[in-house]
């Protein structure tokens, strides 16, 4: 066992001697900026700080809370990471991807990722919900390099289906029963923290992105490499560097918050509907 598979053992083995409910079927997701209130959807709340559990960074961005919060939603028991770290931050690959690959070792059916993005796409608004059909890692680094423990995954995973095609149609077909309005498309994933110059912007809707941000492509690929299967969605919090506009964290997370109830209608659909993605036990 590698010093990586290691630490998420412990992790893991916290969680599960905290709350035994994790033992059953259950969902994972990650909150992104201004997103964290979903866990008011959570039912019987437990609520495990980032600080206590082995092996998990604290979160030092605004709208990023920190805590993983155990519940029922629809019936189902839930584990959302409220909040996430980020590489800007100075973590390593690892502390980034390290809850996600805890989830995924505790044995979540699927893992429901959010992020608040710029608007690549011409045609989307702020405030739109877009959903992930795939996603470019320009971080210019992957979770993935160095010695691979195959009892985590394989060493050359497959990622041609990053994001899972019977969860994006279960909530596709609940936008379009709640009337709700869902865009599709790529979203780039760069390192950050600064926002995108409109040069770098043209560049990236040359080569095919609707969404820009700063996360989630990670995640996803550590995820995917155990075996878990993802969704992906973003609030579209501003237009991605429009010249003469300066963009604020403080806005981003406002739009986010706006766009929140549409967002957590989607995601309680979607765990309502398990039954039409997730593998029987």
């Amino acid at each position: 066992m590698n010093d990586v598979m290691q630490a998420l053992s412990r992790s893991a083995s916290w969680i599960r001697g905290q709350d035994p409910r994790v033992e059953q079927p259950f969902v994972g997701i990650v909150l992104g900026s201004g997103l964290g209130d979903f866990v008011d959807e959570i039912e019987d709340v437990r609520v495990l700080p980032y600080e206590e559990i082995p092996g998990f960074s604290t979160t030092t961005v605004t709208g990023h809370d920190g805590g993983l919060v155990i519940g029922t939603v629809e019936g189902c028991v839930v584990v959302a990471c409220k909040g996430r770290v980020h590489l800007y931050e100075g973590r390593s690959l690892n502390d980034v991807v390290h809850a996600a690959r805890t989830l995924a070792l505790l044995g979540a059916r699927g893992l429901i990722v959010t992020n608040a993005a710029g608007g690549v796409d011409r045609s989307f608004g702020v405030g739109d919900l877009m959903l992930l059909t795939d996603h470019v890692n320009f971080t210019g680094m992957n979770p993935l390099v160095g010695a691979n423990d195959p009892s985590m995954g394989p060493r050359f995973p497959d990622m041609s289906e990053a994001y899972d095609l019977r969860m994006r149609g279960a909530i596709e077909a609940e936008a379009a029963e709640r009337g709700i309005p869902l865009q599709k498309g790529v979203y780039f994933g760069l390192l950050g923290p600064s926002y995108e110059t409109p040069a770098e912007v043209r560049m990236l809707r040359t080569l095919g992105a609707h969404a820009v941000g700063m996360s989630t492509v990670l995640e996803v690929i550590a995820a995917r490499h155990m075996g878990l299967r993802c969704l992906g969605m973003s609030v579209i919090s501003n237009a991605a560097a429009v010249e003469g506009q300066e963009l604020d964290h403080a806005e981003v997370a406002e739009v986010a918050d706006a766009a929140a109830p549409k967002l957590r209608a989607l995601v309680r659909g979607l765990i309502r509907r398990r039954a039409d993605w997730w593998d029987p036990a």
